[in-house]
């Protein structure tokens, strides 16, 4: 089967995510089709015969490309397997109702967008201190105060569970095999 695994990113850490989903798909036998879709790069094998599409939520939004593409191609995503990973810090708060309001964070776009996933995963992305500015370091650094967050501005922070990301594409392909 080969899978369209398609994403978005504003950091790189959703890309990561979306490599390691590709990898996985891959060792269990498929064929994975990476596509950063902000890019507006072609994929040149058609439709293919699922999708799994990965955004990072930044101020409570995702990339304007990735909201796009979804527009554009929501018929044909509603016709094969598809799965969802959102990426959000808000995910891994400690406050359960931070992590609640995460859980809907699709719930805007995928309504706007008319595509509806068979399956969602939420992913924690990753505070890359190293690569901000001094006043975006300052403001992330001064949040991440408030969430009992990793602060050393010295280093990046990656808070994703890979073993749950790869369990979680697991079950897609056993679902979408069905």
């Amino acid at each position: 089967m080969i899978i369209l695994v398609g994403y978005a990113t504003v950091e790189g850490q959703t890309r990561r995510i979306a490599e390691a989903i590709a990898s996985t798909i891959e060792a269990k036998g498929h064929q994975a089709l990476l596509v950063d879709i902000a890019s507006g790069a072609e994929y040149a094998v058609g439709h293919p015969q699922a999708a799994i599409l990965c955004a990072p939520v930044h101020a409570v939004r995702y990339p304007a490309a990735f909201q796009a593409f979804l527009r554009q191609e929501a018929s044909w995503l509603n016709g094969v397997p598809t799965a969802f990973v959102s990426v959000s810090l808000l995910i891994r708060s400690e406050f359960e109702e931070e992590r609640e309001e995460a859980t809907h964070f699709p719930d805007t776009l995928l309504q706007e967008s008319g595509w509806k996933p068979g399956m969602i995963h939420h992913a924690a992305g990753a505070l890359r201190y190293t690569e901000y500015d001094f006043f975006k370091r300052w403001i992330i650094r001064r949040m991440a105060e408030q969430e009992n967050a990793p602060t050393d501005v010295t280093r990046d922070h990656e808070f994703t569970d890979w073993q749950a990301l790869s369990a979680f594409v697991t079950a897609f392909l056993a679902a979408a095999k069905a």
